[in-house]
């Protein structure tokens, strides 16, 4: 275990201060505090840090500037940001080829910007999560550089080597068919050593073995040392590919080829090996011994909501907290009975733990393109808002999802930054189209760099689509998601009650119940069609007790409070939200009188 970061007694006075107002953190509703840990009906917010806010002029988003937009992340209604990599490194993934797990990155600030970032998030309720990155490391971290030297390098055994096959010809192969996921082969030969390394991602990312105790030492340390810094928790990425196989086995191929050209594989020798498991369970027993009730959360892509189970360590729930559910959000068909079934597994498959559901993220096109029509996306996004928001789940929200930021592809290759879509062109365009700067306002460069030359150019349509506009129109998707949080905070059904599905055959509209332990109960009705739709909900056959229905919030329009069981037209595209009140009974004075 590492010690903790030197001439640190000022800050561990301030983060002592700063914590006690996260824990726990205060109800703006008077509820009592909760006794289950923060994160598990938490919305937790990603910030892609090169594109949200540039303090310092030189178009590259830094830790200062999310300091500088705490006050609108409060006012947002959000627990807790997860921030992507700010460690040094060549920046050949945008960070996430690591040279050095304990540092920051220059261009993003100091070891200090980041706790004044922590004290003073923790000061408006949020809590601090980051990247942490455990499958590899840059070519340029020292333990690469020792390895590369010789195989007697004390490093050497540090990453996941092998000596490869020789052909007829006497010319050196890879041992297997493993291809990287941002093409060609995921094994790279290097001569001084005469061996090839393994690369899950690009060359410049070998990736580490963690079958030695070692690599698990060291990573562990890291993770400590942010721990002591004031880090909540972390999201680990690439996580489920943690470990390979040992035989370094061919993996099947599936037939055809993906957008890079490469044969589609089934990658049961590079993905959820029973090993890392083994791993998660020793990293969640070490984090847990941690004040605060810290989390890990996994990217953990997975064919089905019941492989989710293992991740969070089945009935002993003892790995990840919260691995996330990509299956309900991350695809892109507006299908009411394919999301019913999602959340059905989701409540019925992992052990009563709780999901993580996301529909945006720095490597998905952003949900507004994926599941809009081009005609009705507006109220689209709001029944996305609304499923992520009032769904039995914690949330990730991905930053300008709240005013539906659009996705902007480059246009030509010239203008392409990730390298990804530079090997992929055109067929693979990369992912800078779901990355670039966030919009504040309608100044130059949409107020997130005082530079016109931004990493990534803004997308064009800022002066209109802005965060500014958004606050001044009351009927804004910012404002609903603000609504939507706000409801969250304040209804405990909404918060922590169970899930009900109703109707359950309805192709067109999604409906469900969320029931508090009190009995209190809301309704959600999404109808997902382009036509009126008309529905007659009987509560009492899902043994809900109630007369009557209080819309709290609808899209398009208002929709009228009305009696359990009267039919209820929903418009295309609909949103409801509505609460269900039992008709008081009259007092018995009252009653004598009639």
């Amino acid at each position: 275990m590492s010690k903790k970061p030197p001439a640190k007694s000022g800050l561990s006075r301030r983060l002592h201060r700063a914590w006690q107002r996260l824990t726990p953190r205060a109800s703006a509703y008077g509820h009592a505090a909760p006794a289950e840990p923060w994160w598990r009906h938490s919305v937790i917010y990603e910030i892609y840090l090169r594109s949200f806010q540039d303090s310092n002029g030189d178009g590259i988003g830094d830790l200062k500037g999310v300091v500088q937009r705490l006050d609108y992340l409060e006012a947002l209604g959000i627990d807790a940001i997860w921030i992507t990599p700010f460690y040094p490194s060549p920046q050949v993934d945008f960070g996430y080829d690591i040279r050095d797990c304990r540092a920051i990155d220059p261009r993003f600030g100091t070891l200090a910007d980041f706790d004044e970032l922590v004290v003073q998030a923790a000061r408006r309720g949020i809590r601090v999560l980051l990247d942490m990155v455990l499958n590899h490391t840059s070519e340029e971290h020292p333990w690469f550089r020792d390895a590369v030297r010789s195989r007697d390098s004390e490093y050497h055994d540090y990453y996941l080597w092998s000596d490869g096959r020789t052909n007829e010809n006497g010319e050196r192969l890879p041992p297997n068919n493993w291809v990287s996921y941002f093409g060609g082969s995921a094994w790279e030969y290097v001569p001084a050593v005469d061996r090839f390394y393994y690369h899950r991602y690009y060359r410049q990312q070998p990736d580490l073995n963690w079958r030695n105790p070692g690599v698990e030492h060291a990573m562990f340390d890291n993770i400590a040392f942010w721990l002591e810094r004031g880090a909540s928790g972390f999201r680990l990425d690439a996580i489920t590919g943690l470990i390979e196989d040992a035989q370094l086995r061919d993996e099947p191929a599936l037939g055809g080829v993906n957008a890079l050209g490469d044969p589609r594989l089934d990658h049961i020798y590079t993905d959820n090996l029973p090993e890392t498991h083994e791993v998660i369970r020793r990293l969640r027993a070490m984090i847990d011994t941690y004040p605060g009730k810290r989390v890990l959360i996994g990217e953990t892509y997975v064919p089905r909501t019941s492989d989710l189970d293992a991740w969070y360590g089945g009935s002993q729930h003892n790995e990840l907290h919260l691995p996330m559910d990509t299956l309900v959000g991350l695809g892109d068909r507006l299908d009411a009975t394919a999301f019913r079934k999602h959340l059905i597994e989701a409540a019925t498959e992992l052990h009563d733990s709780q999901p993580l559901l996301v529909f945006d993220n720095h490597d998905r096109v952003r949900s507004w393109d994926r599941y809009g029509d081009g005609v009705h996306d507006a109220e689209i996004a709001r029944i996305i808002a609304m499923l992520l928001l009032t769904s039995r789940a914690a949330v990730l929200l991905y930053q300008g999802e709240e005013i539906g930021q659009r996705d902007a592809p480059p246009k030509r290759i010239e203008d392409v930054r990730d390298p990804m879509g530079v090997r992929g062109w055109p067929e693979e365009k990369g992912r800078d189209g779901e990355r670039r700067p966030m919009q504040w306002d309608a100044s130059p460069q949409a107020g997130f760099s005082s530079n016109p030359q931004t990493w990534l150019a803004v997308t064009a349509d800022y002066p209109e689509l802005n965060v500014e506009r958004a606050l001044a129109d009351p009927d804004s998707l910012l404002h609903w998601h603000r609504h939507l949080i706000a409801m969250r905070a304040r209804y405990d059904a909404l918060r922590s009650g169970s899930l009900v599905v109703l109707d359950r055959d309805d192709p067109h509209v999604l409906s469900y119940a969320r029931v508090s332990s009190d009995g209190n109960v809301m309704l959600v009705c999404l109808n997902m069609s382009p036509t009126t739709q008309t529905i007659r909900l009987n509560l009492k056959s899902a043994g809900l007790i109630g007369e009557r229905l209080r819309t709290l919030l609808s899209s398009p329009g208002a929709l009228p409070d009305v009696e359990i069981g009267t039919p209820v037209a929903l418009p295309p595209y609909a949103a409801w939200l509505a609460a269900v009140r039992e008709r008081p009974r009259p007092e018995p004075a009252a009653a004598a009188r009639s």
